[in-house]
């Protein structure tokens, strides 16, 4: 399909681009931002949203044994209602018995509506339906508020899971995160929950060439201190993601302009 030629050629020339701006060293956010507008100028569009498109088309499409589209797909506010519904979740859905967050829920309904079986799953193909829906949430204030009970102990086990101290290194997210919140970690920025963490994904990382999800975010902060990172749309993924967006949405944080362009 064009778009994805499209994107194969964007993405195939952004890591040249990218060697080709490293004149003086940068504000994260302000090279971020530096780095956005000259995609935006030498493109004409962001990468990010070339994932959101591809993730439009596989959305719409009719696909897997049942021949079925993801319109069908309930996120919470009824099949094919996409507006803010990333801004609630993860929540507990009564036809899985489950808490879904946005990438489990997407991997539920394909095997449910179109039939596909678990291996057949492509993850690319998760992050372009992610980026695709979490779209339709810019902007949107975080809703994300545990009642029930399936919702709550997943909650819990988020906490548990953000103190518990591991690895090599005896590391915990709470040690980077709330420690060292409004300071700089390998010219990072590190938030806490409170101040908005999780915001800004899924966001194209321009020095990775890649589109990250939230799902791979948590990976990568595991990774990065040594700790063996929790499967993809595994509990404690869900757990961590319900934990993170019910104290950003406490503090009132809305979700920053999605797909997000980060350092």
């Amino acid at each position: 399909m064009r778009k994805r030629m499209t994107l194969t050629l964007l993405l195939a020339a952004t890591t040249l681009f990218a060697l080709s701006q490293q004149e003086k060293p940068l504000d994260p956010f302000e090279e971020a931002m530096k780095q956005r507008q000259q995609y935006l100028q030498n493109f004409g569009i962001l990468p990010g949203d070339l994932f959101a498109s591809q993730g439009e088309e596989l959305f719409h499409a009719k696909r897997g044994p049942k021949g079925k589209s993801l319109e069908e797909c309930d996120f919470g506010l009824g099949p094919g209602k996409l507006e803010g519904a990333y801004a609630r979740l993860p929540r507990y859905f009564p036809d899985t018995g489950k808490v879904e967050d946005l990438e489990t829920r997407i991997v539920s309904c394909m095997e449910r509506i179109q039939g596909f079986k678990p291996e057949e799953i492509k993850r690319d193909e998760i992050v372009a339906l992610t980026t695709f829906v979490a779209s339709k949430s810019t902007k949107a204030k975080m809703a994300v508020r545990p009642q029930h009970p399936a919702e709550l102990a997943m909650y819990t086990l988020g906490r548990e899971l953000w103190y518990t101290r591991a690895g090599p290194r005896d590391m915990s997210c709470a040690i980077c995160h709330d420690n060292y919140a409004g300071k700089r970690v390998r010219l990072s920025p590190v938030m806490s929950p409170k101040q908005g963490l999780g915001s800004e994904w899924p966001a194209y990382r321009f020095e990775e060439d890649r589109m990250y999800t939230f799902e791979n975010r948590i990976q990568f902060c595991y990774t990065s201190v040594g700790i063996p990172a929790p499967a993809f749309y595994s509990e404690p993924q869900i757990a961590l993601t319900m934990y993170i967006l019910t104290e950003a949405s406490k503090a009132g944080h809305s979700f920053q302009e999605l797909p997000f362009f980060t350092r």
